[in-house]
């Protein structure tokens, strides 16, 4: 925090009642015992998640009846200060820390401001092995009934809770007119009368605000570029970096409050140029935009209805020139898999940040109707462009939308398959990049003709390429087909008898070319092996003194 947002916090604080349990000031004038003061961070983290606040303060300098402030001595040094952070969370459950220390000077003394983050959804914090609470003002063990209500709390909406300090002076008034402009175009039926609502109004109708109280909804979309430090720890901030093809950095920028506004801007830095490429069955090239807007919107709107704001981290918006766009952001994905959403129209049963999301819905910001993602998936189908790539490893969500062909055949496949439904190409899109598919689809594409092989040498079918004009094509993907075996082990016998004999070497020189392309040089040698395991079974080969398989006479 500023100096000045420190001072305005520290005012808030002070003009609040005696009796708050997520907020206690002491006078500390010269030091301060270390377990009392990690009792105090356990009883407050416990009562600011049970009260759904972004933090709790414990305040040193202020004399707690007055609220004057006095002035502390306490730990002077700013590194045996910082220590003190270290010395708390190595006793707590979790390792949990203070937010920050701040120190204040103000002209009547020094002030230390201890900002305590609530605790976790469902975990109590314990400090030294128990968990304290806060009664009035006094610091208590905690109860069986609070430490229940945390531990079996559902989640909390982050979004939806109110900053008390906060007002509509705090919201930017060019964010709050591109909100009404936006909230038209989502609500025609609504423009008579939207002209004769007031800023208070219109906001609570779109749900950014409750009962004309602001909320981290509000400050998010709508807040002041300096109002970010009513968001506690939050990192309220989208980055957007341009990086060649081989991932070296050529410009980047950051972009924070408010992201209703940031959108357009990282939209505007994105290099959106026109791409050629000719179809099958013309000789006019066709001409579109790398990127089709809604599929640069639809995931950046994402990543902010969707982040876990508990979890520091950014959003991260990298664009590769003139090849792909990856957006992350942190956060578990709620539905089960991206194949569910895309397959069905309903809309999501529960959101991360439902406040948000409802706020951004009447903001034109998102599609709550469940077709968003499903939407991106058609667009690039028809551009014969590859689908999007949804990684969820890690607590994160990185999506990566590409902008070209990357297999021009492969696109031609597509497009002379009117028959394919978008479930079917979403898995021949993963066959075609070799990445892995589960039994079950693998069970649903061979029923339906599309592919053969075995996993992981899975490969399209003849039924799938014979839709394309272009031969080479089709005896390329033919060459992927498996010969039955006892082809191979004839072709060995046949050898050995013309030879009399051959080495291991030898037999791979024969064998290796004739093999599935699916498979790689390891699996060939493995499958040359079966194969002579195979016959040496059947007692017709057999491996001499000096390693020459030979036949066996009758």
């Amino acid at each position: 925090m500023t100096e000045a947002a420190l001072e305005a916090k520290l005012e808030w604080l002070l003009n609040q009642p005696s009796e708050n349990e997520v907020i206690e000031f002491k006078e500390a004038k010269n030091s301060f015992d270390l377990d009392t003061l990690g009792k105090y961070f356990s009883a407050l983290s416990n009562e600011a998640n049970l009260k759904g606040k972004a933090a709790a303060w414990l305040v040193f300098g202020i004399e707690d009846k007055t609220h004057k402030i006095v002035g502390t001595a306490y730990k002077q040094n700013g590194t045996e200060l910082q220590k003190v952070k270290k010395l708390v969370s190595d006793k707590t459950n979790g390792h949990i820390g203070f937010i920050e220390i701040h120190v204040l000077q103000t002209q009547q003394g020094r002030v230390v401001m201890f900002e305590i983050p609530p605790a976790p959804q469902g975990m109590p914090v314990a400090y030294g092995g128990f968990s304290y609470a806060r009664e009035h003002e006094n610091t208590i063990p905690q109860c069986d009934e609070k430490r229940d209500r945390i531990r079996v709390q559902a989640a909390l909406d982050w979004s939806a809770a109110v900053v008390d300090e906060a007002s509509i002076n705090d919201l930017d008034l060019a964010a709050i007119e591109k909100a009404r402009t936006e909230y038209r175009k989502k609500n025609p039926s609504k423009v008579a009368e939207l002209e004769d609502w007031t800023d208070e109004t219109f906001l609570n109708k779109a749900k950014l605000t409750r009962n004309g109280k602001v909320t981290r909804t509000a400050i998010l979309l709508l807040g002041k570029e300096e109002m970010e430090h009513y968001l506690g720890s939050c990192d309220a901030k989208i980055r957007w970096i341009l990086n060649e093809r081989s991932g070296e950095r050529i410009a980047g920028e950051i972009f924070t409050l408010p992201l209703l506004l940031a959108v357009d801007k990282i939209y505007a830095k994105i290099r959106n140029l026109k791409y050629l490429y000719v179809k099958d069955g013309t000789l006019f090239p066709e001409e579109v935009l790398r990127y089709d807007p809604f599929n640069i919107r639809e995931p950046l709107n994402n990543c902010i209805a969707h982040r876990d704001y508990t979890i520091s981290g950014r959003i991260n918006v990298v664009e590769f020139e003139n090849d792909r766009i990856v957006f992350s952001n942190v956060g578990t994905f709620i539905p089960n898999s991206v194949e569910d959403v895309v397959k069905k129209d309903t809309p999501e049963e529960r959101y991360r940040n439902t406040f948000l999301v409802e706020a951004m819905r009447n903001l034109n910001m998102v599609e709550t109707e469940g077709g968003g993602i499903k939407k991106v998936f058609k667009n690039q189908r028809e551009r014969f462009f590859p689908l999007p790539e949804y990684d969820l490893a890690g607590g994160k969500v990185v999506v990566t939308i590409e902008g070209k062909v990357l297999d021009m055949e492969f696109a031609r496949i597509l497009a002379t398959n009117d028959s394919l439904s978008l479930d079917d190409i979403m898995m021949l899109d993963r066959v075609q990049k070799k990445k892995r598919i589960s039994a079950g689809e693998v069970g649903h594409l061979k029923k339906l003709g599309l592919i053969e092989g075995r996993k992981p040498n899975l490969f399209l079918s003849p039924k799938v390429v014979a839709h394309t004009k272009n031969e080479m094509l089709k005896a390329d993907y033919l060459h992927n087909r498996s010969i039955d075996d006892s082809h191979f082990r004839n072709l060995i016998l046949d050898y050995l008898k013309k030879f009399g004999g051959a080495k291991r070497s030898a037999i791979e020189v024969l064998l290796v070319p004739k093999l599935s392309d699916v498979m790689n040089p390891n699996q060939k040698k493995k499958k040359i092996g079966n194969l002579l395991t195979s016959l040496r079974k059947k007692n017709l080969i057999v491996q001499n003194a000096v390693r020459i398989w030979v036949l066996v006479k009758p």
